[in-house]
Parts: C-alpha cells; sequence; structure tokens
C-alpha cells in the first residue's frame, strides 16, 4: 500500500504573494521565456528554480554559481516573509480548473522507498542528464521546490473528505493565472481529518502513478537515498525519505493529445507518401478545414495544405498488447520507422513533438510555413491505458501523454 503523509508545508502567508511567487514548472520554458515570466515580479519562484536568469549573460545553467544563487534566493525569499513553514503537519487540497472542468488533488508526501519498491509505479523512461539537474539543486536547497503529479484509482471516502473541505472552507489562495487557468488551495487545519486521509492511502491506495514529472521523482528518490548514506544516525523518519507529490484520482484527470510534425517526406512525393499509408491506413480526404481525431485508431494528417483522415486497418495494432495496441505505437510502426525511417524519437532531428494544448492550428502553422512537411495528430491516451500500462510494467513509446494544466510552483514546498 501506497505511504503518503502530511508535512510541514513551506508556502506564502497571503494570496496576494502566493500569485506572484507561484509559477509554472521550471522545464516548460527556457531561460529567455524564465526571464521575461519574472520580469518584474521579485517574489517569482523562477529566481529559484530558474536561477540563471539572476546571474550574468551566458552563465552556464548547470553552473555551480547559478545553484549558489537559488540557495541565496531561496534563503532570502525566507528571511522577508515571502515563504513560512506551518508549524503543524498536514495535507493540502490544491484543485486546477480548465476549460470549466476542476480536478483536486492531495498534496502529501511520497516515500522514496515506495519509488525503489515499485508501490510509485511509472509509464516513461527517464534520462540521467535531467534527473542529474534537479538531484543538485535539491542538494543545494535542500527541499522540493516543486511537485510531482500523481494520479491513483479513486477512492470514495478520499472524494468525499476533499468535497466536504472545498464547499465548506474558504480557499487559502484562489486566482486565474495569466494562461486562464484557475488555481485553488486549502491546507487542511483538522489533525482527525489529516489523520483519516493517511490511513485511507495506507489501506485503500496500492499503487500511486507518475503522470507528470518522472525526472523529478527519480531525481528525489535518488536524493533520498544519498542522504541516507550520509546518515549514520538514519532511522526511516527523517524529511529525506519523502517528497512531495499532488495526488489526483483517475476520474478526475484528462490526458490531452501529443502530436508529431516531421521535416520531411523521405525523399518522396506526396503522392507516393498517400500511396504507401494506404497499406496498413484507410485514408480519407477531408479538405482544408483541421480535422481533428475522433476516436481510438483514428489519425489526422496534414498534408500539402490539406487534412486527411487516417484510420488504421485492422491487422496493424493488437488490441492484446497494452503497448501495441497504443495509437503511437501504430503511428511509429507504420509510418514514422517504416515510411518515413526515423527509428529512434528521442534522438533524430527530423521529427518534433506538439503538445494538444497548442491546437492542431500549431501543425498547419509549422507545415504551412516550410519548416516541417507533414503533421500527425493522435486521438489521447486515456487513464484506463496509462495505468494498464504501468501495472503491466510496460514503459510508453516517448512523447505519449500531456497533462494539462501544469502544477504551479510555489503553492507550496517541502524542506528536506
Amino acid at each position: 500500500m501506497a505511504i503518503v503523509k502530511p508535512f510541514k508545508g513551506l508556502r506564502t502567508p497571503s494570496q496576494e504573494v502566493c500569485e506572484e511567487l507561484a509559477c509554472l514548472p521550471y522545464d516548460v520554458m527556457n531561460s529567455e521565456e524564465a526571464a521575461q515570466m519574472a520580469a518584474g515580479k521579485p517574489r517569482s519562484l523562477l529566481h529559484v528554480t530558474r536561477a540563471e536568469i539572476d546571474c550574468p549573460a551566458g552563465t552556464d545553467i548547470h553552473s555551480e554559481t547559478v545553484y549558489n544563487k537559488s540557495v541565496e534566493n531561496f534563503n532570502m525569499f525566507q528571511e522577508k516573509g515571502w515563504l513560512v513553514q506551518d508549524e503543524e503537519a498536514k495535507f493540502y487540497i490544491y484543485a486546477q480548473t480548465m476549460d470549466g472542468r476542476t480536478q483536486y488533488g492531495i498534496v502529501g508526501c511520497a516515500a522514496c522507498e515506495d519509488y525503489m519498491n515499485g508501490i510509485i509505479k511509472k509509464h516513461e523512461l527517464t534520462r540521467p542528464d535531467k534527473e542529474e539537474d534537479r538531484m543538485i539543486l535539491t542538494r543545494y536547497v535542500k527541499a522540493n521546490l516543486e511537485p510531482v503529479f500523481f494520479a491513483y484509482k479513486a477512492v470514495p471516502e478520499i472524494d468525499a473528505i476533499v468535497e466536504e473541505i472545498v464547499k465548506s472552507k474558504k480557499a487559502d489562495y484562489d486566482f486565474v493565472a495569466e494562461d486562464g487557468f484557475g488555481h485553488h488551495f486549502w491546507a487542511i487545519n483538522c489533525p482527525e481529518t489529516n489523520k483519516r486521509l493517511e490511513e485511507l492511502f495506507a489501506t485503500k491506495v496500492p499503487y500511486t502513478y507518475v503522470a507528470d514529472g518522472h525526472h523529478r521523482t527519480a531525481a528525489a528518490a535518488r536524493i533520498g537515498a544519498e542522504f541516507k548514506s550520509k546518515n549514520p544516525n538514519h532511522n526511516g523518519t527523517e524529511e529525506y525519505n519523502f517528497f512531495m507529490a499532488v495526488h489526483f484520482p483517475d476520474h478526475q484527470l484528462k490526458i490531452i493529445d501529443y502530436n508529431r510534425v516531421v521535416k520531411d517526406l523521405n525523399g518522396l512525393t506526396e503522392e507516393q507518401l498517400l500511396a504507401k499509408l494506404g497499406e496498413h491506413f484507410t485514408v480519407e480526404d477531408m479538405g482544408t478545414e483541421i480535422y481533428h481525431p475522433a476516436k481510438l485508431h483514428e489519425f489526422s494528417m496534414y498534408l500539402g495544405g490539406r487534412w486527411y483522415k487516417l484510420t488504421a486497418k485492422p491487422g496493424s495494432y493488437d488490441d492484446n498488447d497494452p503497448i501495441g495496441v497504443l495509437d503511437v505505437t501504430i503511428l511509429s510502426n507504420h509510418v514514422l520507422a517504416d515510411i518515413l525511417d526515423i527509428q529512434d524519437l528521442r534522438t533524430s532531428k527530423r521529427i518534433d513533438f506538439v503538445g494538444g494544448i497548442r491546437g492542431l492550428g500549431e501543425l498547419k502553422r509549422r507545415v504551412d510555413n516550410g519548416e516541417m512537411k507533414v503533421a500527425f495528430a493522435l486521438y489521447p491516451v486515456s487513464m484506463e491505458q496509462l495505468i494498464n500500462i504501468a501495472d503491466t510494467g510496460n514503459i510508453m513509446p516517448p512523447k505519449t501523454t500531456w497533462f494539462e494544466p501544469k502544477l504551479r510552483s510555489g503553492m507550496v514546498i517541502h524542506k528536506i
């Protein structure tokens, strides 16, 4: 069963500070974009998570100078009272609203041990270099600055507790960010409720699932092991044994599409590509209006100013294989690899990936301007598919899932 425990959160004392301090996660922007987002916002947590914005131009973002600046700014935030630690350990509720739909997560500490022993399940591979960067920052600031995004199979008793709190209590923070998404946050101050939530996770939640944040999860677990190895008096209760995650019930989450654009047709003409696609797909010309895939095993392709519906033919996928049934697998096997000769999605420079939050108009734009030659839109993966893949120990192909909205960093921080 999953260990999820309350903690003494480090957070802002007011709504006003929270609106300025809370920011997008470090990995959805580059240094220039981070500097623009933090401009005129001295209390933005980007001064800690992307401290290169406060260093001389050209400073290596992985240098000791940048990590030391993160520590300096983090300490300054606490000295100025922009971040204050709660006196009692507690859970928190973090809710997000997008397109009129709200999802409610429990902010609590997951156990590093659970990641190591498979209670926390993953569905993506991680890259050591990306893990290392977050490990170093955590080592310097001795805190989980940004939460990871977890899912769990919904538990009615937990749903009921959350519903009662959000209906009866005023949110500590409640604001709409510049991207139009709503963010709502409650501290759970009742000791009995906190105890009950911890018990429910320990008895009703056998596994949790990394939805978004595989690198931060792996980095946190490795940091926990590192701190443990250096503590001769280790007893397992130290804060470094745990890391901060927002746990969402699976039935509230929605995965959006993650699409592909390709720079060339591997020497083929448009007519030759269409002919080759006919081997594994029924190809229909849908005209010049944007066409969205309507169901599983249906794809949308933009080529030469026109949209096409590609429907995978029976036999081109395996319904009994958790990976083989995925649309990303069908596209990778029968189009990207076989026809366009893109064999490794992680390393090929001929392909790029576009999150569905940007819309299919972004695919059209990148083809029309000549940057790309063809675009493919996919029907989104379901939470059921994600959980099935994680439960069977499989790994999804790269760039399969896109969760939105992103968790804001700085709503609460866990010191280790």
